[in-house]
């Protein structure tokens, strides 16, 4: 694995990306769809190496990293590279007929040298993903992965640079020192995924220099199962969602508010599907991961221990130093203010807690932070409208789990504690752009503009004061 970079390095890396952007090289075109290609290339290339790399910090089975990491990186880097074109496209404004002529436009420009703080869980697809949103805005970029998924960020930082411009896209190695001393420089965007605590810091940091941010936070993504739902159907989709890469993942199902009438009809179908995913255990399994690191698992056994739920499925944990091998746990009888519903629990505990009404699981919504995404599992199309219409959420998923993130096309992101920003594909272009409205007016239009010159007469002000005449409709 790689050694940090050095701190004093960092202000050399920082000028040289941005000289590199002052150069032009990042904005032609052509160019863009270079480097979107050679993104594209060093995920095919070294997938099972970074597939390896992924298992060594998190133990995640390699069907989740092809899955979840490799191929979406590779899909959409192709599509970015295909569609770079369209999307830089100055935009024609249609405005009023006497205005018409100036040639109004929007341009999409690039924001400058940018910031891309990526988490562990997901290390490949959340530190790759805004990049290239970053090389399609025609922005230079220093990618900071985490020092949690050490084999991964050594790795990225090894190779990437034998694919990618090295004086336009550099990778820092690093801990809080190292991290602390990049936020104290200007970037012209920062997007960070992680949590809300190191969220703040991050917009405290930023707010210094006025820089934008996207942050991706995620929280507790609650699942909502009503009475119509398909009872086995929902368990199988619901666990599935829970056990992917062990639960580390920002839009896990977080907890279940299932109406009274179906709670033990949903946990046995649950506890069914876990016997058939896992016939000998998810410890002795190939297809299930392992919890990060010693304090998460430390965490984990904690917030479990301290439950007053029921375990009815999973609970035990890998004794073993090293190891970190954590059941997926299922807990009933779970009440508010149970400390598996304190904060989010970015691991495979899975609560279940009773409600009497869909008003009931909306009302228990409404009194706690907006979360990433809303799961909910219904039949009933007016439980689902109730529902969007009364919660915030950053998206909504209807009768499945994780896989809303799959979607090209859907705008994915946070609102309040979950974060703000979108990205996928265009939106993950347009983080890393601004939006330059465009006027030329000609010379020749110069005699209608008489009135606004001094000295100014009674004719002039009548020309600009006749908006006061203007009727106003009655509501």
């Amino acid at each position: 694995m790689s050694d940090y970079t050095p701190i004093s390095e960092i202000p050399n890396i920082y000028d040289g990306l941005r000289q590199t952007f002052r150069t032009g090289i990042t904005k032609p075109v052509a160019w863009r769809r270079r480097q979107l290609l050679q993104l594209a290339r060093f995920a095919k290339e070294n997938a099972d190496a970074l597939a390896e790399a992924i298992r060594l910090d998190l133990g995640k089975p390699k069907q989740e990293v092809i899955m979840a990491e490799v191929h979406p990186v590779i899909e959409r880097s192709l599509i970015a590279a295909e569609k770079v074109e369209e999307w830089v496209k100055p935009e024609p404004v249609t405005t009023q007929a006497w205005q018409q002529g100036w040639n109004p436009r929007i341009e999409k420009h690039p924001k400058g040298v940018v910031l891309i703080i990526a988490p562990w869980n997901y290390p490949m697809i959340l530190s790759l993903q805004p990049l290239y949103g970053a090389i399609a805005a025609g922005c230079c970029a220093l990618i900071k992965p985490s020092e949690i998924s050490p084999h991964y960020s050594a790795y990225l930082a090894q190779n990437l640079n034998k694919y990618l411009d090295p004086n336009a896209y550099r990778v820092a190695l690093g801990g809080v020192p190292e991290i602390t001393r990049i936020l104290e420089l200007k970037w012209d965007h920062i997007f960070y995924t992680g949590n809300g605590k190191v969220g703040r810091i991050i917009s405290a940091a930023a707010a210094k220099h006025l820089t934008p941010l996207t942050l991706e936070l995620g929280g507790k993504s609650p699942v909502i199962v009503d009475s119509s739902a398909d009872i086995s159907i929902s368990a199988k989709r619901i666990l599935w969602g829970k056990i992917n890469n062990a639960g580390q993942i920002c839009v896990a199902p977080d907890f279940i508010l299932a109406e009274r009438s179906i709670v033990d009809a949903l946990v046995e179908s649950m506890k069914a599907h876990y016997k058939s995913f896992y016939p000998e255990g998810p410890l002795k399994s190939d297809s299930y991961g392992f919890i990060v690191s010693e304090y998460h698992f430390e965490r984990l056994k904690g917030v479990l221990k301290r439950t007053k739920g029921k375990i009815v499925a999973g609970g035990k944990w890998d004794e073993e130093p090293g190891k970190r091998g954590f059941e997926p746990t299922i807990v009933v009888d779970v009440k508010p203010g149970d400390s598996l519903l304190e904060e989010e629990l970015f691991g495979p505990i899975l609560p279940v807690v009773t409600v009497d009404s869909i008003d009931d699981a909306i009302a228990y919504l409404n009194d706690r932070d907006h979360p990433l995404t809303l799961y909910i599992f219904s039949s009933d199309e007016n439980n689902k409208k109730k529902i969007i219409d009364n919660t915030t959420s950053g998206g909504v998923s209807i009768n499945d789990t994780f896989m809303q993130v799959s979607m090209n096309e859907m705008p994915f992101g946070g609102v309040g504690e979950s974060g703000h920003g979108r990205q996928v594909l265009r939106y993950s272009f347009d983080n890393f752009t601004y939006e330059r409205g465009v006027t030329d007016t000609p010379y020749g239009d110069e005699p209608a503009f008489a009135a606004r010159y001094p000295p100014y007469t009674k004719e002039s002000y009548e020309f600009f004061a006749a908006i006061l005449n203007t009727p106003i409709p009655e509501e």
